[in-house]
């Protein structure tokens, strides 16, 4: 199964409110392990940088100043997503942001099916903090590289999360000790020699004291024909 985590940064916190995105990164999963293979990009969002954004990402006016349009980067970004499964933190936010910049290029809305993964985190974790931060130190994930929000970043941190939400790591519930026990022992015991079965048939001086013995039973029913 063909899927593509995928993070964004941007100016702000709505779309509907001219917020544009300024960091696109995504990294295809192959039944839930990285590929390798990504996309990303830095935008110009044609207005200047709020505080409060670039306090959370870190990207400057001046960083992005020669930075490219959304629109010249468009189609290869649709291309490398195309119709597989989209992964995304928080994904009412990342989807309304994209498609408000496939609108205003004159392209259609995303029809990609799409995973929650902060919808699975609190399914899986009712009231436990579900944010990325979070759940990396709940699994046991390096995080100490993200100092600022990065598109790229977040998506590498959620793969791994996304896999460990998924069962990834843990997908024999803990029976992989057992069932590598079990299989040492049937390799170990089809390498010993199996021990001819014994002969379990009465000799003749035991057929004779049996029937010795039952001469001496009154009505014995060994004596008694049908």
């Amino acid at each position: 199964m063909r899927e593509i985590v995928l993070d964004t940064e941007t100016t702000g916190l709505d779309p509907l409110a001219g917020h544009r995105i300024v960091e696109l990164g995504c990294i295809e999963l192959f039944n839930t392990v990285a590929t390798g293979k990504t996309f990303h990009a830095y935008f110009n969002p044609e207005m200047i940088m709020p505080t409060g954004a670039q306090d959370v990402h870190g990207l400057t006016d001046e960083f992005l100043a020669d930075k490219p349009l959304f629109a010249e980067r468009v189609e290869e970004f649709l291309e490398f997503i195309g119709d597989a499964q989209l992964v995304i933190h928080n994904a009412q936010f990342d989807i309304g942001f994209l498609n408000a910049e496939l609108e205003r290029v004159g392209r259609p809305k995303l029809l990609n099916a799409y995973v929650d993964t902060v919808s699975m985190a609190r399914r899986k974790f009712p009231g436990q903090r579900a944010s990325l931060d979070a759940l990396c130190e709940r699994f046991g994930i390096d995080n100490s590289s993200r100092t600022k929000h990065g598109a790229l970043l977040d998506s590498e941190l959620l793969a791994e999360v996304y896999l460990e939400l998924s069962g990834g790591r843990q997908r024999d519930l803990g029976l992989a000790p057992e069932v590598a026990a079990t299989v040492t022992s049937l390799v170990v015991a089809a390498s010993v020699t199996v021990r001819p079965a014994r002969p379990h048939a009465p000799s003749a001086a035991e057929l004779a004291a049996h029937a010795a013995f039952v001469k001496k039973l009154k009505d014995a029913i060994w004596l008694q024909t049908a």
